[in-house]
């Protein structure tokens, strides 16, 4: 696997109320009883809340079959940024209008079901413009409209 050089990357930005400074290390293997696997990444990221200085800490390891040198240390850093943006958007909306989280649907392919319509529901909302879920949720217009269905 020739020459790989790890990709060091700090980022630092401040907005909501917080400070936050992420580091990203790559590394890249040769041997990982992992099909596919190439490289190894380390986030660290430190949030500091401006209003009570508390201060959190958190490593977050990932394995990926991006070949080394395909993309620099502030590609991936970006890209790692984009996907947790949308995970935590969908994710935070499906929990605090739909209280996914406190649902007692556990057994069988239900769960997924049910996933799959909050996330239909949530999509025809953005789809007729509504930037508040909750609140297109509480006054529906016209979903079936939004979908071509009528």
């Amino acid at each position: 696997m020739g020459r790989h050089r790890a990709w060091t990357t700090r980022d630092c930005t401040k907005g909501r109320g917080r400070l936050e400074v992420r580091h990203l290390k790559t590394a890249a293997f040769r041997h990982l009883n992992h099909p596919g696997a190439c490289q190894a990444l380390r986030v660290m990221r430190w949030r500091k809340v401006l209003t009570s200085n508390r201060i959190t800490i958190e490593r977050l390891y990932f394995v990926t079959s991006l070949p080394p040198d395909v993309a620099s240390g502030t590609q991936i850093a970006a890209w790692i940024r984009v996907h947790w943006k949308i995970e935590n958007q969908l994710h935070h909306v499906r929990d605090t209008t739909f209280a996914e989280d406190a649902s007692t649907i556990r057994t069988g392919s239900l769960p997924r079901v049910m996933a799959g319509l909050r996330n239909l529901a949530i999509s025809i909302c953005q789809q007729d413009n509504h930037t508040n879920i909750a609140a297109a949720t509480r006054h529906p217009s016209r979903p079936l409209a939004t979908l071509g269905w009528t």
